[in-house]
């Protein structure tokens, strides 16, 4: 991998620090040079993510689950019918009737649920019941009859081991769940009982699948030349299509598949010290403050969920060294995951504007008085620390983006994106595409917003399942006869001709459903 392109100070793509007091500035750019990656650091992340990549393939320790979807194919323009899909993520969950016509969706109605703390925290039963509850009321408001024969597609966005396509137990629960009798459960089983019991014995949960795996599904229709889906918001995960022979986890029997989606779950990327060599006093006050320390470390450098408590920390230690709000009580600076990143995506806007307008109306919000307690110097203080803290984010997602892009054979790919910092941050796209084309040189790429793959992306790979399982039957069938064609003493015909079965008798009754994948 080559290094990044730095100016004179080391500072990359950001407008250098210029204050009235020149020792300030030095304090300061002394104090923060360590959230600058060098050279060496780069490539030392790159190699870190590619033997942590390697070692999860072959079944060995590493902070990377590299999960087997099992989904061996994207969507080929082919999908039909009708498919309910569940989302579940959040607070809100989500039921959705999707129609898909030709590989496009033609239709698409959905209703949101709010789960309870008792669901979310209590019995594990009682929750997918809910679950049930819910898909009930839906199918009632769109006038589907509850013993209408209908294939679902689940999104569920928690870490889970997968067996298959349609089975996948729980790892942990993350966000705001808890049901601690779930854990180690398959909760495609759990979902189905739950639905069986409410009246809905002919819904088939035909695939689980994440919210990244979908947003690469929903990329793939957006765009054929997709192979990687990112997710950049609350939290952070990529999912990619993977050569098969790569994967040696793989339950069940394989059916000479070229390619598998593998979910990375990327955010725990680093959690067995790989890449603690970036680790600054600031990572490690944020780890300590959060809810699960020593885990979901890559996801603590560059997710929603934690990119805003980053910078406080960093400006909290220039405040405690007389090096920011030298005027200010104290007391006005915010409390611990009390400054939300959406302030560092509004500081980062007077970057684009070259104004100090959001930049002081952050600090409105925190009471705040300009020329009072704060000057035209802290907002330059403010908005350097904020550009540093992003833009390491940006790098760290591009080193991880572009080891992806040279192990694939194509040289043209796009890559799907959804989630909130992608959407919002004004400067983090444009960095992430500059950065890539720095780290994988011979690659051609497009960053692609690919929304909503958590709700589109489960009926899409519905749809795909349904293919994948009528051609396997079909080619199960066929080795069957095969087989038995071989075993079965031949019979001696009228006419004399031995054998029962022929080549051309399974080539009829395959009728063309095997697609050649024999």
């Amino acid at each position: 991998m080559c290094g990044v392109t730095h100016n004179e100070e080391g500072s990359y793509d950001i407008e250098d620090l210029k204050l009235k007091d020149a020792q300030r500035v030095k304090l300061v750019k002394e104090l923060l040079r360590k959230l600058i990656l060098n050279k060496d650091e780069i490539q030392r992340v790159g190699e870190a993510f590619k033997k942590e990549m390697a070692n999860a393939l072959d079944e060995k320790s590493s902070s990377l689950q590299m999960e087997n979807t099992y989904i061996p194919e994207l969507p080929d323009g082919t999908e039909k019918g009708k498919y309910l899909a569940l989302d579940l993520g959040g607070t809100n969950f989500r039921v959705l009737l999707l129609e898909l016509a030709r590989g496009e969706i033609l239709r698409e109605e959905f209703k949101f649920y709010h789960i309870s703390d008792e669901a979310r925290l209590g019995c594990g039963i009682e929750l997918f019941d809910y679950l049930a509850e819910c898909v009930k009321d839906f199918m009632g408001l769109e006038g589907i009859p509850l013993d209408a024969k209908m294939p679902m597609g689940f999104t569920f966005s928690f870490p889970m081991k997968q067996h298959s396509l349609h089975s996948a137990e729980l790892v942990t629960w993350t966000k705001s769940f808890n049901c601690p009798s779930v854990v180690g459960r398959d909760v495609v089983k759990l979902l189905q009982q739950s639905l069986l019991k409410h009246g809905m014995e002919n819904i088939e949960v035909l695939c689980i699948l994440n919210d990244t795996t979908g947003t690469l599904v929903e990329g793939a229709r957006l765009d054929k030349k997709t192979r990687i889906g990112m997710i950049l918001g609350t939290g952070s995960n990529a999912a990619f299509l993977e050569r098969a022979e790569r994967v040696h986890h793989w339950e069940g029997e394989r059916h000479n598949e070229k390619n598998v989606i593998i979910d990375i779950e990327w955010g725990a990327f680093g959690d067995k010290g790989s890449i603690d060599f970036i680790r600054t006093e600031y990572d490690k006050e944020v780890d300590n403050g959060s809810l699960l320390k020593r885990s979901f470390t890559f996801e603590k450098y560059i997710s929603g969920k934690y990119l805003g408590e980053v910078c406080r920390v960093v400006l909290k230690d220039l405040c405690d060294k007389r090096l920011l709000f030298t005027k200010a009580s104290k007391d006005l600076f915010p409390a611990p995951w009390k400054f939300g990143t959406d302030n560092v995506s509004h500081i980062e806007e007077d970057a684009i504007t070259g104004s100090n307008t959001s930049t002081i109306k952050v600090l409105d919000k925190f009471n705040y008085k300009f020329n009072v307690d704060y000057d035209e110097d802290d907002i330059k203080v403010i908005q350097y620390a904020a550009a540093l803290v992003s833009y390491r984010a940006a790098l760290l997602v591009s080193i991880c983006t572009a080891v992806l892009l040279n192990r694939m054979k194509e040289k043209d790919v796009t890559i799907a994106v959804d989630g909130s910092v992608y959407k919002h941050h004004p400067r983090l796209k444009r960095w992430v595409k500059q950065l890539i084309k720095e780290l994988a040189p011979e690659k051609e790429f497009h960053l692609m917003l690919a929304e909503d793959g958590s709700g589109k992306g489960a009926g899409l790979v519905s749809a795909i399942a349904e293919r994948i399982n009528a051609r396997n039957a079909a080619a199960d069938e066929c080795q069957k006869l095969k087989q038995h064609n071989i075993t079965t003493s031949p019979q001696k015909h009228s006419n004399g001709v031995n054998g029962a079965f022929h080549t051309s008798d399974i080539n009829v009754y395959t009728n063309g459903h095997t697609n050649g994948h024999h």
